[in-house]
C-alpha cells in the first residue's frame, strides 16, 4: 500500500526524523493560509502515488502566500502519470547546502531489509546506479539484531565527512529503520536528504510502502489509504479478494496460484504477446470470484483477448465454468474468451461450459498461442 509524501512524513516525524513542518491544501485559499501561517517561502507539493512531480510541473517554489496559492490553483487538478492531484503538501523552503539519499527496502534474495545511501541525492537512484554504482552503499539488516549502532555510523559516514552531520545522520539512520520495521514497510525512503548551510541534516521528501499482508495488526496504518489515489481496478480487486497488478499488454489473464499466474505470463511473452495484467483468483471456489475478474478485466479497454488458465486442486474447475458463463450473462464481454481447464472436476467444467457455448483446452502451450493469436487480429 503506498501512502501519500505528507503521511509519510508523519511516519518518520513520529520515529523523531526531522522533517520540516507543513500541512495539506486542497484548495488555493487553504494553501495561502498554510503560507501565511508557516512565513517565508514554502514549497507546493503535489500529492499523488507517483514519482516524477518535479518533471511534470508539481512541485513549485513560493515566496508568498498569493503565489503559493496561484501554484495550488495550477497544480490541483493537473493529472501526474494518470493520476490527478486532489491535494497539495504547503510546506517550508529549506536551504540546501548538499542531498543525499536514503532508503530501505525489503532485498528478497536474503529477506532482509537493505539500506542503500548514496550521496547524490535528489535524482531517481536507479538513474545513479546505472552511470555510477559505486557511488552507492548497500547494507543488509540482520532482523534478528536490527541496525547496530556501528551500521548506522557506517552508513552516514559513507555520506558525510563532518562528525555533526556523521553524528545527525547515525541518529535518522536508526530513527528510519524503527519506522520501516515498525510500520511494517516494504520500502521508506529519503530523497533527499539534506544538509542546510548551518549544518542540520533534515529529510525533506519521504516515500512510504506498506506491506499490505501486515495492515491486519496495524489498523492505524490502514487508515492512511487513499482509494481515490489508487486504480479503480485494484480497489475492486482487493475488495473481491483478488491478486491484481495492471500491467500494459493486450491479453488479460486469469490464472489461480501466483506460480501458474507468472508462468502463464511469461508463456505470453515466448509466444510474441504482452500479458495485460497479473490476476490470481486463488484458492477459492467462489464463481464470485470469477465475475469479480472479468469485470476488472474486461473494463481495460487494452484487453483485446482474455486467457483463463485453471488447475484445478483446491479451485474446482466446475466453479471456475459456472462462474465464466454467469458473468457472459451478467456483463458485456467484447474479447474473445480462451480457457484452459484441468484438474478437480474437469469433465463438469467442461460440460458446463460446452452447454453455454463455450470450448476449452487441456494443453497450456496451445491455450496460450491461441490467446497470444486472438489479441493479435483485433
Amino acid at each position: 500500500m503506498d501512502i501519500h509524501e505528507y503521511q509519510a512524513k508523519e511516519l518518520f516525524r513520529a520515529a523523531g526524523i526531522p522533517v520540516p513542518p507543513g500541512r495539506v491544501a486542497t484548495t488555493p485559499d487553504e494553501a495561502r493560509a498554510i503560507a501565511e501561517e508557516l512565513g517565508g517561502s514554502v514549497v507546493v507539493k503535489a500529492q499523488v502515488h507517483s514519482g516524477g512531480r518535479g518533471k511534470a510541473g508539481g512541485v513549485k517554489l513560493a515566496t508568498s502566500p498569493d503565489e503559493a496559492a496561484s501554484h495550488a490553483e495550477a497544480i490541483l487538478g493537473m493529472s501526474i502519470r494518470g493520476l490527478e492531484v486532489k491535494q497539495v503538501l504547503v510546506t517550508v523552503a529549506e536551504d540546501i547546502a548538499s542531498e543525499a539519499y536514503v532508503g530501505i527496502l525489503v532485498d528478497r534474495a536474503t529477506q532482509r531489509p537493505m539500506f542503500m545511501v548514496s550521496a547524490e541525492g535528489g535524482v531517481d537512484i536507479e538513474e545513479v546506479a546505472a552511470t555510477n554504482p559505486d557511488a552507492i552503499r548497500k547494507l543488509r539488516v540482520d532482523p534478528r539484531y536490527g541496525l547496530l549502532p556501528h551500521q548506522a555510523y557506517g552508513l552516514a559516514n559513507f555520506l558525510y565527512t563532518d562528525p555533526g552531520q556523521v553524528k545527525q545522520a547515525t541518529r535518522i539512520m536508526a530513527q528510519l529503520y524503527n519506522a520501516f520495521v515498525e510500520n511494517s514497510c516494504s520500502m521508506a525512503e529519503i530523497n533527499p536528504l539534506i544538509v542546510t548551510p548551518n549544518g542540520e541534516v533534515k529529510a525533506i521528501d519521504a516515500k512510504v510502502s506498506i506491506d499490505e499482508s501486515a495492515l491486519f495488526r496495524l489498523p492505524e496504518v490502514e487508515k492512511l489509504r487513499d482509494l481515490d489515489a489508487e486504480p479503480p481496478a485494484e480497489t475492486r480487486a482487493r475488495e473481491a479478494g483478488l491478486s491484481f497488478v495492471k500491467l500494459d499488454g493486450n491479453v488479460g489473464c486469469c490464472v489461480n496460484g501466483a506460480g501458474l499466474a507468472m508462468a502463464t505470463m511469461d508463456l505470453v511473452k515466448t509466444y510474441g504477446g504482452e500479458p495485460a495484467n497479473f490476476l490470481d483468483i486463488g484458492g477459492s471456489s467462489n464463481p464470485d470470484k470469477v465475475v469479480a475478474a472479468l469485470e476488472i478485466i474486461t473494463a481495460d479497454p487494452n484487453v483485446k483477448a482474455i486467457l483463463f488458465n485453471i488447475f484445478g486442486g483446491i479451485t474446482r474447475c466446475d466453479d471456475v465454468a459456472r462462474g465464466i458463463v454467469e458473468a457472459s450473462n451478467r456483463i458485456r464481454i467484447e474479447p474473445p474468451i480462451v480457457i484452459r481447464l484441468t484438474g478437480t472436476n474437469e469433465a463438469e467444467a467442461l460440460e458446463i461450459l460446452s452447454e453455454a457455448g463455450f470450448s476449452a483446452f487441456t494443453g497450456m502451450d496451445e491455450v496460450v498461442q491461441k490467446a497470444v493469436d486472438l489479441a493479435a487480429q483485433a
